[in-house]
Parts: C-alpha cells; sequence; structure tokens
C-alpha cells in the first residue's frame, strides 16, 4: 500500500509558505497581463475572440475569383470572432447597414517556392513554399488600408511517390490558407484602430 506523507508547515514556515505562495500568484497574474498587452499592441487578438468592436459585426468579402479557397477559408473562419460573412455578390448587400460593414476585397492569392535541398539526381528534395495574398480593407467612413499577408511552410518532395506526395501538397496549401484566413481576421483589430486614428486626422486638418 502506498502511503502518502503531507507536512504541514508551522509558525514562520507556514506563513512564508503563504507569502511565496502569493507572490507567485502576482507573478503570473503580471506576466499574463503584460502578453496582453503585447499581443494587443502587435494588433491580434486571441484566437476565436472578438476581433472588432460590436458596432461592426460583418464583413462583406470581395474577391476577383468568388468562391475561391482562400475566401471559402475567410467565411469559415469570420463566425469563429463573432463576425458575420457575406460575398460581394449576395443578395443580402442590399439590407446592410453601411456603418457596420467591412469591406475585404482580396487579390488572388501566389505560391512561390524556394529551394532548399536536392537530391543526389538532382531532383528537388526540400523546397519552402510562400503563400501570399495583397488585399484591402476598408471601414466606415475611413479611406482603405491596403495590405499582405505571407505564410510559409517547409516541403519534402518525393519523385517515388509523386500521387500521394501531389495529395499531401494540397493538404499543406490548406493550412496555409486557413492560417492566413485567421492572421487577416485578427490584424482587423489594429487596422480598425489606425483607420480611425487616419480619419480623426484628416477631419482635424479640415476643420
Amino acid at each position: 500500500m502506498h502511503i502518502k506523507q503531507i507536512i504541514k508547515p508551522r509558525g514562520n514556515q507556514a506563513s512564508r509558505a503563504f507569502v511565496s505562495q502569493k507572490a507567485y500568484r502576482s507573478l503570473c497574474l503580471t506576466a499574463l497581463l503584460s502578453l496582453a498587452l503585447m499581443l494587443g499592441a502587435c494588433g491580434f487578438t486571441l484566437r476565436g475572440s472578438q476581433a472588432l468592436p460590436p458596432t461592426l459585426d460583418t464583413v462583406v468579402i470581395n474577391a476577383s475569383i468568388q468562391y475561391n479557397p482562400l475566401t471559402r477559408a475567410l467565411s469559415r473562419r469570420l463566425p469563429v470572432y463573432q463576425l458575420n460573412s457575406i460575398n460581394a455578390d449576395s443578395n443580402e448587400l442590399e439590407s446592410l447597414d453601411p456603418s457596420k460593414v467591412v469591406l475585404l476585397s482580396m487579390q488572388p492569392e501566389s505560391l512561390e517556392r524556394r529551394l532548399l535541398s536536392v537530391f543526389s539526381s538532382g531532383q528537388v528534395a526540400e523546397y519552402e513554399l510562400i503563400y501570399s495574398v495583397d488585399y484591402q480593407v476598408t471601414f466606415p467612413n475611413a479611406a482603405p488600408i491596403n495590405n499582405t499577408m505571407s505564410v510559409s511552410r517547409e516541403y519534402q518532395d518525393d519523385p517515388q511517390q509523386i500521387l500521394a506526395k501531389s495529395r499531401e501538397l494540397e493538404l499543406v496549401m490548406n493550412e496555409m490558407r486557413a492560417e492566413t484566413a485567421d492572421r487577416i481576421i485578427r490584424l482587423l483589430s489594429s487596422q480598425y484602430t489606425l483607420a480611425q486614428s487616419n480619419a480623426n486626422t484628416n477631419n482635424a486638418v479640415q476643420n
């Protein structure tokens, strides 16, 4: 039979243990607050948290090719951040309040491959995939903001397994698109702050 022995501190020992525990909790709280402030300063919100103020609850996605893989990824991820998603060709646009809508205009995605290593035969063994997309965000009563989002992955090729590697590449691409969608949405918070600041500056200059 296993017996667990518990020794309770007495007197000053108990006091020191209590103070030590209190200091540890205080340190943990300070660290968490510091992390939250740093994330906020970078313009990122925690995954699943509200990305924009409640007054902005809808994102209209406009793309040169509607319903492409990235726009579908955005449509799936926006509700996670408590935002409605509507495509620019939807009939629902007429019923929207312009003061509550953010316009997300997406350019075609691009994929770059950078060689990292080759087999002795000279065939590519490993390369870096760089997925990127240019886009524009427009908030109500504010000038558009242009941005580029990029994510990268290292990918190992195998000329002996072309079919399997083709499927694997598609999975990697979908993963990169999902990460891109998340990063675009989380960045909306700081972009909204920037848009508001620019609008206030322009109003002050005009007045």
